[in-house]
């Protein structure tokens, strides 16, 4: 049964959570067979990679494990490991791949931030103990990310996201997450307007982030992400519940945007979920995590909430 219980926060973690076809076995003899034991490795991991962007992450995680077995220290690889380690919180294999791709590409940005993410999760996982020390290497690792490749708004974004989660001992401070929504507005507009308005919500100013989509509404009303965020804001805070609900079934009638970060229907389906749920109405609320899920199975936050 639906419960209405806060999720604790996670500190020291931005994870973002962060996406069939059939791949050819073709076997002749002598040669052939030699040729297919090549490529196959190699077709799993592109095919791994296409499933990954539709976050298809089960599915790309069982080829990715099993490219692994032919590809040992191979960056990429240990990238994409790393990464959906990351979504199913497995810190172990997490840290084991990114820091050996961090190894092997000390100046790759992506693998910085995630590496980042990595030691955020263990320290959420840690002893209070040795917290500190891995949110110290979390917000270390995130700085170099936004240093090599500062007009990139997502390392900002995890900046923002440490420096809002984590104690002041750590590094943390609202003040510094303000600066770093700032640098995202900068460098992305839209995704400058997410950012205040997700540093007001964490402030209780729910007016102030309605109002950076509002202006947004009054030009373009159906543009989707602002109905999107409208509803997110809604969802979170519980203020302006109905408009929230109705800004959300409009996404559901408009195409959705494409691309790595952007929110597709499952996303749609939850907030809605989040709306029904805080208006007491749980069966719908259940009808619409299950609609999330039906529309990506591994979308985690939905299945989390379904066990509420």
């Amino acid at each position: 049964m639906l419960m209405r219980r806060k999720r604790p926060a996670r500190p020291f973690s931005w994870l973002h959570r962060f996406h069939r076809h059939p791949w050819f076995c073709g076997l002749v003899f002598f040669g052939g067979i030699a040729g297919a034991a090549t490529a196959q490795p190699e077709t799993d991991f592109q095919t791994a990679v296409v499933l990954y962007h539709a976050c298809r992450y089960t599915d790309a995680q069982r080829l990715f494990d099993r490219a692994s077995v032919h590809r040992p220290d191979d960056v990429e690889l240990d990238f994409y490991r790393g990464r959906l380690a990351l979504w199913f919180d497995d810190e172990t294999k997490a840290l084991a791949c990114l820091e050996r791709a961090a190894q092997g590409s000390p100046q790759d940005a992506r693998i910085q931030n995630a590496l980042g993410d990595a030691f955020g999760l263990a320290a959420q996982k840690s002893m209070i103990f040795a917290k500190l020390g891995w949110g110290l290497k979390c917000k270390a690792a995130y700085e170099r990310a936004a240093a090599l490749d500062p007009k990139n708004p997502d390392y900002h974004w995890s900046l923002l996201g440490y420096f809002l989660l984590a104690p002041r001992i750590a590094g943390g401070g609202i003040d510094k997450a303000y600066k770093q929504a700032a640098e995202i507005r900068q460098l992305d507009p839209m995704k400058g307007r997410v950012a205040f308005a997700t540093l007001y919500l964490a402030e209780k100013n729910s007016g102030a982030a309605f109002a950076e989509f509002d202006e947004v509404l009054r030009q373009v009303p159906d543009d989707f992400l602002a109905l999107y965020h409208i509803g997110r804001c809604a969802a979170l805070s519980g203020d302006q519940l109905d408009r929230g609900r109705a800004a959300l079934t409009r996404c559901l009638s408009l195409p959705a945007p494409t691309g790595d970060g952007q929110p597709t229907q499952a996303n749609v389906h939850y907030r809605l979920g989040n709306i029904l749920e805080k208006s007491g109405d749980l069966a719908g609320a259940r009808m619409e995590y299950d609609l999330a899920m039906a529309a990506n199975p591994d979308f985690r936050p939905a299945k989390e909430a379904l066990k509420k």
